[in-house]
């Protein structure tokens, strides 16, 4: 999650899309994002977002959401791109167990420092855009990994 839903977690949700179904694992991992904010919701991601996206192959061309409390029903894991919205989602979490759910995607990442953000680009240039897909790259190769072992463990 990041605020908008049309920069970061865009482009998180489509990196992992790709690894989930490059993996042969999208009949049993769905991946969806969204926003703590409603500020566009129904909005398509940032052009720049969509345009780094497409030179890397992946596709982001879904349409803003907002988060809600009744989503912690839905997923398993419930992935900030910052502390400002790791914050904010415990904050809305409805009881214990999905305050658990919520963890920064950067925590997967084993190279990150702990308390790693993805750093929000819509400020930047394309620079900035290219290194958020970096980012997601190896926090989601590590988020992978880790639900693969635990699916395994089923």
């Amino acid at each position: 999650m990041c605020l908008g839903n049309i920069c970061r977690s865009p482009t998180g949700e489509a990196v992992l899309r790709k690894m989930v179904k490059d993996a042969k694992l999208d009949h049993c991992i769905s991946v969806e994002s969204r926003g703590t904010a409603g500020y566009h919701i129904g909005e398509a991601s940032d052009a720049r977002s969509r345009r780094a996206g497409q030179q890397r192959g992946y596709d982001l061309n879904g349409k803003a959401r907002q988060f809600t409390r009744e989503d912690f029903a839905k997923f398993d894991y419930v992935l900030a791109m910052d502390q400002q919205n790791l914050r904010e989602l415990r904050r809305l979490a409805p009881d214990q167990p999905s305050k658990d759910k919520v963890r920064l995607l950067r925590q997967f990442d084993t190279t990150a420092e702990p308390g790693a953000e993805v750093p929000d680009p819509y400020y930047g240039g394309v620079d900035g855009f290219n290194l958020v897909i970096d980012i997601c790259e190896k926090a989601c190769r590590g988020l992978l990994d880790h639900i693969t072992k635990e699916l395994a463990a089923l």
